[in-house]
């Protein structure tokens, strides 16, 4: 079972204590970013868990043409490259196309491929190719339309590249039409590929295209399904935070309050320990 270290004081592993992947949808403004990276980190540290702060510069898929899409990438990647230094903490974000792979590789720890995108092979081929020559992690979502035993074939096509630092990012699976499930098995089936398992927690309870020109969400969901991940037994959780949820730029009603951020953290730190002080999940 492999252990990625991300950052110092951040290993991603199936049997280590979870990381949380954490931050606002998407870049409002720096001085957003810097806040939300600022309380999140410091809600983690007092809590002893590491972190990641996550957000995208652009939000490429998009319900409409009027969804908001985020600051761009130049701007982005500055406040990506801000909040590290300052914060001192690793950083997340997703690339869309070839192109931006290598200029985010040389800014960020992390590199995301959507969902939606998994299956792009030349698209993950660039990605494996610009974090390993970059030393850095990707972390891949399975898509709503995949089972889990085919992410195998996505492993293979990073892996293809020299790229050995990945982990699997869980986000349910399409049922009908404007929702998602989420089967634990995934999860376990998933870390047979040798490499640690995320649950992304609220974009699990979203529900595509519900609001019409936008997607809808029920973040009540959320604590119930970070648990139920942490009791099979994951390396981390992925989970959009917003001090008002009901007005962010995306994602706001599956996003989880920051003023709910402490108490939900706290309770699954106490079933991680718990979970982890058995048998990892294999």
């Amino acid at each position: 079972m492999q252990q990625i270290r991300v950052f110092d004081g951040v290993t991603l592993g199936n049997d280590l204590p979870f990381v949380l992947q954490s931050g606002p949808c998407q870049i409002e403004s720096r001085e957003h970013a810097m806040m939300l990276a600022g309380e999140v980190s410091a809600i983690c540290s007092d809590l002893g868990i590491p972190y990641v702060f996550k957000a995208s510069f652009d939000k490429a898929n998009r319900s409409s043409l009027s969804g908001r899409r985020g600051v761009g990438l130049e701007q982005g990647l500055a406040v990506l490259a801000e909040v590290r230094e300052t914060v001192g903490c690793p950083v997340l974000t997703d690339v869309h196309t070839e192109a931006q792979c290598r200029p985010v590789a040389e800014v960020v720890d992390m590199l995301q491929i959507p969902a939606f995108l998994c299956r792009q092979t030349d698209f993950v081929l660039a990605v494996g190719e610009a974090a390993a020559e970059y030393g850095r992690t990707v972390n891949v979502k399975k898509g709503q339309f995949l089972a889990p035993w085919d992410m195998a074939n996505v492993v293979s096509k990073i892996e293809s590249t020299g790229c050995k630092r990945m982990a699997l990012v869980e986000r349910g699976a399409t049922f009908g039409y404007g929702n998602l499930v989420v089967d634990p098995r995934s999860l376990y089936e998933m870390a047979k590929t040798g490499y640690p398992v995320i649950m992304d927690a609220t974009h699990a309870v979203q529900m595509p295209g519900a609001l019409g020109n936008a997607s809808g969400g029920k973040r009540e969901y959320v604590p119930v399904i970070a648990s139920a991940a942490i009791g099979v037994g994951v390396g981390g959780l992925f989970m959009e935070v917003h001090e008002d949820p009901d007005n962010a730029a995306s994602d706001g009603p599956n996003s989880v309050r920051l003023d709910a951020l402490r108490g939900l953290l706290k309770a699954l730190r106490a079933l991680d320990r718990t979970r982890k002080a058995q048998d990892p999940m294999t």
